[in-house]
């Protein structure tokens, strides 16, 4: 009798514990069906928010671009898609997109440049039609149009039928005609359009991304700035301006360390162009061995050495004949590539000194040697650019 009452403990203990292994078993499967419910609704609610917030910006956005007075032509993504046939003619890729070969119904080539992601996408367009929407200069790639409709961020342009000043300057099968005479008035044509933007314009513009890339050239080599993606506009009053960093690293001047620049900025980084292009290989070089990757570093001993002559272009038999000019030139970059902002000339000082007054030439080269060579190093450059957030650094273009 003990033996069955204590089997029927057991099994009445047995069903208790199961039956409240089952209530918690359901619960706890109750609680983990809310949890992920909770976390769906959680994802889709916030996904549904930020639709709603890039919308109103897109609006907000679109809005104010209808309000700004003198901007080109705004075309519909149809008409775009129709002027690049879809997009099909791929002219090359950048950091924010793709840009395409279009006609227009006039018979206009146009490239057509299709901005892709959000974000410093879109500012990026905002401040590319708001900075040369409404300005005109012959060494500035003209804005023929643009589109904002829904997702879509497409700039227009001129289209400019040499491409842009890299594929020229590094490109070991260069051509041979590009020599002397076409790289000065490069060099020239630069200045020009850098001390419109400078002086010219109701704001000052400051480029910020000044390379061979975002450097293009027409049919018969006249060189046009573009890009102004990473631009930004002071009042003429002011001096200086405390901005995010951004550009691109080997081109970025040294107070960018302290991030309150000034037009200066893209002094220096035409400096660097002008090495460029008078040496015809990169400011940072892998490629080279290792005492040579550095332009700057090379360019400073063989100043010290009085041996400048060494880095002209060893690939155009037109600069070798002209190598004593070419040196000149680049004095000229030195001049722009002091450390001390301050001491750096104005794009109109370097046109004047370009376009041959004597009397600059002698102001400037007096000391010109001290300055330089205390200079910015290799080594600082490379942690300027180490810093830089990568979302504002402009690639390739």
């Amino acid at each position: 009798m003990k033996e069955m009452t204590a089997r029927c403990y057991f099994l009445l203990s047995s069903l208790i514990v199961l039956l409240v292994a089952s209530i918690i078993a359901g619960i706890l499967v109750q609680l983990y069906f809310l949890i992920i419910s909770a976390f769906i609704f959680v994802v889709v609610c916030g996904a549904l928010i930020n639709l709603f917030l890039q919308k109103g910006s897109r609006d907000v956005e679109e809005d104010h671009l209808d309000n700004m007075l003198g901007l080109p032509s705004r075309f519909s993504y149809q008409e775009l898609q129709n002027v690049t046939k879809n997009f099909s003619h791929k002219l090359g890729e950048g950091g924010f997109g793709s840009v395409f070969r279009g006609t227009l119904p006039s018979g206009t080539e146009v490239a057509v440049k299709h901005l892709d992601g959000f974000g410093s996408v879109n500012k990026s367009f905002v401040a590319e039609v708001q900075t040369i929407g409404s300005i005109h200069h012959f060494n500035l790639v003209r804005l023929v149009g643009f589109c904002a409709e829904k997702f879509n961020r497409v700039l227009v342009y001129e289209h400019m039928a040499n491409g842009s000043l890299d594929r020229w300057i590094f490109d070991k099968n260069q051509d041979l005609n590009f020599g002397w005479k076409i790289r000065k008035n490069i060099i020239l044509d630069v200045a020009k359009g850098l001390a419109y933007l400078h002086q010219d314009c109701n704001q000052k513009i400051i480029h910020l991304d000044i390379k061979p890339e975002n450097i293009l050239l027409d049919q018969n080599f006249n060189a046009k700035v573009s890009d102004f993606g990473l631009s930004t506009l002071i009042r003429k009053d002011q001096s200086q301006v405390m901005t995010t960093m951004r550009g691109t690293p080997g081109y970025m001047a040294p107070e960018w360390l302290i991030s309150v620049i000034t037009e200066k900025v893209d002094v220096y980084s035409f400096g660097i162009v002008v090495l460029e292009i008078l040496c015809g290989r990169r400011n940072i070089d892998g490629s080279q061995q290792e005492n040579d990757r550095h332009l700057l570093e090379l360019f400073k001993s063989k100043l010290e050495e009085g041996r400048l002559v060494d880095l002209v272009d060893k690939r155009s038999d037109d600069m070798q004949s002209n190598a004593a000019e070419v040196v000149e030139m680049m004095k000229v970059a030195a001049w722009c590539l002091q450390t001390e902002y301050a001491k750096r000339p104005s794009m109109s000082a370097v046109i004047k000194l370009l376009e041959g007054s004597v009397d600059v030439v002698i102001d400037v080269f007096g000391n010109l040697n001290e300055d330089f060579l205390n200079g910015l190093a290799p080594e600082a450059a490379e942690t300027l650019s180490s810093i830089v957030l990568p979302s504002l650094l402009s690639g390739p273009r």
